[in-house]
This record gives C-alpha cells, structure tokens and sequence, in this order.
C-alpha cells in the first residue's frame, strides 16, 4: 500500500488506487477504437454506398470536434457525481454510434452517429484522465501518461481482428459485433470506478511548484497563467499534427512509401513497418515522459522533449530520404510529440488543484481540437514551399515551445502558484473568483463511494 494512504485500509479490492488507473487504461483500450480503427471502413462503405471519401472522413472530423469540445462539459459532471455514471452514459454513446453506423443507409445518420460517438469517447477519455489524476496526486505525469497509453494500445491489440472480420463478414457486421462488445465491456468497467475521497492533508514538499488552492475551470480560464499552458498545448500539438499526419503523403512524395525492409523475418512496406513503429513510440512516450515530468518537473521535462521534437523534425527533411533515417526520425517525432497528453493534464492539476481535475483538464483538452483546426495549414506551406517548409515551422514552433516552457511559463506558474498558496493570496482569490476555491491539500482515500 502507498504510504500516503497508510492510515486508510481499503473496503474493496477495486478501491486500490491502482487498481481504478488499471480499469481506466482498459476503459480507453476499448473506446481507443472510435478513432484509430474509423480508416479501416472508409474504403468498404466507399464501395458499399458509393459515398464519397471526402464525404465519410467529415464524419471522422465532426467525432474529433465533438469529442474533444465537450470534454470540459462532461468533466464539470464527472466532478459533481463521480466517473461512474459519466464513464456509463459513454459505454452506451460509444456502442450506440458503432451500431447505428453498421445500420446507416445515408450520410445524415452516419453524422449524426459520429456526434454521438464523440459525446461517448470525450466521456470516457476525460474521465479516466482526470480520475487518475485525483487518484495520484504525487504522481500525476505517470498515471495521466499510463492513462493516455491506454488510448493506444486498445487499437494495437484489436486493430487486425477489425480488418479480418470486415474481409470475412463485411463492414457492417463488424461495426455491429465491436459496437456491442465495446459498449457492453465499457459499461461494466464502469460500474468498478470510485470516485476518490479527498481528504485533507498536510501537502508534500516537492521540487516543483505544486497549488494548495483548487480552482474551478471557470476561475481557471481569469487567469494568464492558463493560457500560457494553452497556447503552448496548440503550438506543440499543431506543429506535431501538421508533421504526423504528412507522414503517409511525404513517404510517398519521397519515393518510400513502398519499398520493402524486412523485420524480424517478416517484409513490409517502408510506410506501413513505419507507421507501427511510430504507433508503439507514440504509446510509450506517455507513461515515460509521465514519470520523468514527475521526477524533473513539467517545464524541465517540456524544454528538453519540445526541443528534441524540433530537432527530430528538422532532421527529417535533411536526412529523410534515406529509408532508414526515415523511419528512425519518424520514430524520433511520435516519441517526443505524444508525451503532450500526459504532461499536460499533469500541469493543469498541479497548478489549479486536484478537486476539479476533470473538468480543468477537460478544458484544457480543448487545445487539442483547436490544434487540428490549423493542421490543413501544412498543405498550404507545402504547395507553397514544399515538405521542407513544413518541417521548418513545426519545427520552429515547438523549439519556441520549448523555450517558452522554461523561460517563461515556469517562472510565471511559480510565481502564480506561491501567490496564491499564502494565506492572503488564497482569501484573496476566494473573495475576487467565487466561493468555490478552496485552501485544501487534497489526498485520495482508497475507499468505496
């Protein structure tokens, strides 16, 4: 048992705070699908109903928008009546999507399932993360980051099933089966959640700066300290999508996309052993840089990750056409870029308290869908300059990130944090933002709800 929860002995097993990050990895495996697996039925109901491919992926557009902008909405009630019913309303909206897109006859019904399926995923995925936030507060860049891996590794695992039964059964009966088997299996994980209780507790000297007062998104969102976390989410993830999302054109502009290596006694297009490796960098950069940010600090972690992104991509365009430096400085650029959603709900929490966790994270979240917003900024810098082009601005944008983080964003977060914590500086803000921010250490219990 962890030692800041001696004092407390658990009713349940489930009650084990790591117990609740295991349920909530596995709660993002099973909803992981929505997004990572959508491509595998492009072509097939391309083929089926002769819709157009711009067509079906603007229902993969309005699921990503509608995720990702209604997760502050379903935080805010994840920290009013805890994750369970909130993780059980997305079982339902996750499974019902799958079910009405294997039944869609037009495009109408195949949007209005991508909304419902973005309500769910933004459900489940804000959840877990703010739940292992509250769940850890000593080590949040770990369980956000192991939470966040989890996002990942549902469609590596389940990823090749999906495509045989499309071959074997069709599209339909595939979205059918897994809409059923996710929906079912995230609803019954949600039933274990425990919403933690906080109690309150003397706060733990750290090495870096950590708030004692909790504050909710709306005073969240006064503050200059937050939009400095913000913009510097939508500089790292927008240079980062605006690479990675180029890397299948780009292998193909340069000639590479099919040429064969060979792995482990197996041969694979260059693109497709590329894209595998990235996809499995891209997971283990969570939990590590997770756990170094809790270590180091987050804007230490952040100069040295946001910098070395920049470097990847600039290596990329010098060295890039050479297969094997391809694939090395495509690796290079997942593993310094997906580290974002671990590091960043991390920061939030530490400086706006653990007792709106889910809903300050959630807002935060949102940078992310206004990153993808100005990803089709990369084809209008690469038919304007080409592909080199778009490597020098993301990678000018992310090194400034970097810089930015440590000169700038720890500084000031240190400064916000220290005014705040003293006794003044809380009454203060308790006085001028509302009756809801509050002085409080706040340390989870390991107990039923």
């Amino acid at each position: 048992m962890d030692d800041i929860n001696q004092q407390t002995t658990p009713r349940l097993f489930v009650g084990n705070r790591w117990c609740q990050l295991v349920i909530g990895m596995v709660c993002m495996a099973l909803v992981a699908n929505l997004q990572y697996a959508w491509t595998l039925f492009v072509a097939p109901m391309h083929a089926r109903h002769g819709w157009s491919e711009a067509s079906i992926q603007l229902a993969f557009s309005i699921f990503i928008l509608t995720e990702t902008w209604l997760v502050p909405f379903e935080g805010l009630l994840v920290d009013r009546f805890g994750p369970r019913p909130v993780v059980a309303a997305g079982a339902v909206c996750a499974g019902l999507s799958w079910v009405m897109n294997a039944h869609a006859s037009t495009l109408g019904v195949l949007y209005a399932s991508a909304v419902i399926g973005g309500i769910g995923a933004g459900g489940v995925y804000g959840t877990c993360v703010g739940n292992a936030l509250k769940w850890f507060p000593d080590r949040r860049g770990l369980a956000a980051g192991l939470t966040a891996a989890g996002f990942g590794a549902g469609a590596a695992i389940t990823v090749i099933p999906i495509a045989n039964m499309i071959t074997r059964s069709g599209y339909e009966h595939a979205f059918f089966f897994f809409g059923i088997l996710q929906g079912v299996s995230i609803l019954v994980l949600a039933m274990l959640l425990i919403r933690p209780i906080l109690r309150q507790q003397a706060v733990r000297k750290t090495r870096f700066a950590v708030s004692k007062v909790d504050f909710t998104s709306r005073q969240m969102i006064r503050t200059p300290v937050f939009w400095v976390i913000y913009l510097s989410f939508v500089a790292v993830a927008a240079g980062g999508l605006m690479a990675t999302a180029q890397i299948g054109p780009i292998a193909k502009d340069w000639g590479l996309a099919r040429i064969p290596m060979s792995v482990f006694g197996m041969t694979l297009p260059l693109l497709t052993l590329t894209l595998s490796i990235d996809n499995i960098f891209n997971g283990l950069t969570r939990p590590l840089c997770g756990f170094i940010s809790d270590k180091i600090g987050r804007e230490n972690t952040m100069f040295v990750i946001f910098i070395g992104e920049g470097l990847a991509l600039l290596g990329m365009m010098q060295f890039g056409s050479n297969p094997y430096a391809f694939m090395t400085f495509a690796a290079l650029i997942f593993l310094f870029w997906g580290e974002i959603f671990s590091i960043f709900p991390a920061i939030c929490a530490d400086t706006f308290g653990a007792k709106y966790a889910t809903a300050n994270a959630g807002t935060l979240y949102t940078a992310k869908g206004t990153a993808a917003l100005l990803v089709p900024i990369a084809s209008v810098l690469a038919a304007a300059g080409g592909w080199n082009l778009v490597f020098i601005v993301s990678a000018v944008i992310t090194i400034a990130a970097g810089i930015s983080a440590k000169f700038i964003l720890a500084p000031m977060r240190s400064r916000w944090i220290e005014s705040h914590d003293e006794p003044q500086g809380a009454l203060a803000a308790a006085g001028s933002n509302g009756k809801h921010a509050s002085r409080l250490s706040h340390w989870p219990e390991q107990t039923g709800e």
